[in-house]
């Protein structure tokens, strides 16, 4: 059976509050699940200690029998200690949208035509001087 340890959404809508869970990966998310192992509520700070709460011991079992838990659960576990941090790689998200991209190269042409212009500017003011 593929165990994962994941997040069950509870709540009523736009006040979500999730349950760390142990269950069959084939279940849906808000499904039937085999063990609850702690809460998480998004809507508290992130400095807040009661935002995740978590039964480590339980984890670690489920952890030990082979469960692998899902990204935004192994963030948890990793904040906490209790896996190592895994390196991602997302170098898309940094840059900017085709639009703003597009922005971005007309204002740099603009602003090398006006540098262009500026530079002649001072030469032809010179000549006229003689």
């Amino acid at each position: 059976m593929a165990m994962k340890i994941r997040l069950a959404r509870g709540g009523s809508k736009k006040r979500p509050h999730y349950s760390i869970v142990a269950a069959d990966s084939r279940m849906a998310r808000d499904g039937r699940f085999i063990e609850k192992l702690g809460t998480y509520n998004p809507l508290l700070p992130k400095d807040n200690e009661n935002r995740v709460q978590m039964d480590m011991e339980r984890v670690q079992y489920w952890l030990g029998e082979g469960a692998q838990p899902t990204d935004r659960v192994s963030r948890f576990l990793e904040a906490a200690g209790v896996v190592g941090q895994k390196t991602r790689n997302n170098p898309k998200r940094g840059e900017p949208g085709k639009a703003a991209q597009a922005r971005a190269k007309e204002r740099a042409e603009k602003a090398a035509a006006a540098a262009e212009a500026a530079a002649e500017a001072p030469a032809e003011e010179g000549a006229a001087a003689e």
